[in-house]
């Protein structure tokens, strides 16, 4: 299981994360609005998490720039991307970097968002629908996926937090690939609490 730690931005915490055995990617939030704007290059980035940029109705050209400056592995979409802007972005940057797009999620239907982008983006993040970009911290009804019948591989989040570990093992989904953790593992925002995910960690390491 992929796990992701977003919203990073403190040097010494990247660092400590980094670290960390079992995670997988690190997020970097570029959305002026949110409490962990990266507005400069870290004067550490992440050597053994593949890294990930989360943007908002970003231009594509500003993210090329972030790409080239930070060397990111995966771009997460987070705003109201258009397939065609997936198609347009996908044609300018390397083949080995993946895309994910944001579906926002609250009732059934919103699956069939999801449709539009099958076979344009490499993974679904499934987040709780919210008034405002970048997450609210709350879950949405994990049961309503069971009902997403795509071949995209998708992550969860929203609102986790360290008692969650029961509940993720428990879930399963042909097409469910990993967990992206945020704002539950945080002492400030952008501060990760590394001995909690620690111990988050061990308890849904198989």
């Amino acid at each position: 299981m992929i796990v992701k730690v977003c919203g990073m931005r403190d040097p010494d915490n990247i660092r400590q994360v980094d670290a960390l055995p079992g995670v997988n990617w690190m997020g970097f939030i570029f959305y002026p609005h949110s409490p962990r704007f990266v507005s400069v290059v870290p004067t550490y980035l992440p050597q053994h998490c593949k890294r990930v940029g989360a943007f908002v109705n970003e231009p594509i050209q500003d993210i090329l720039a972030r790409i080239k400056a930070f060397g990111f592995d995966l771009i997460q979409l987070h705003g109201n991307e258009t397939p065609d802007y997936c198609r347009q972005l996908r044609s300018c940057i390397d083949k080995d970097i993946k895309i994910i797009k944001m579906i926002p999620i609250t009732i059934p239907s919103d699956l069939d968002e999801a449709k539009r982008y099958e076979d344009i983006v490499d993974y679904f993040l499934f987040e709780t629908r919210c008034s405002i970009y970048g997450g609210c911290g709350k879950k949405f009804d994990w049961d309503i996926l069971q009902s997403y019948e795509g071949h995209t591989p998708f992550l969860l989040t929203g609102g986790i937090k360290s008692t969650d570990a029961e509940r993720i093992k428990a879930f399963h989904h042909p097409q469910f690939a990993g967990i992206d953790l945020n704002s539950g593992f945080e002492t400030a925002p952008a501060m990760k609490d590394t001995t909690l995910l620690l111990s988050f960690l061990s308890q849904i390491t198989p």
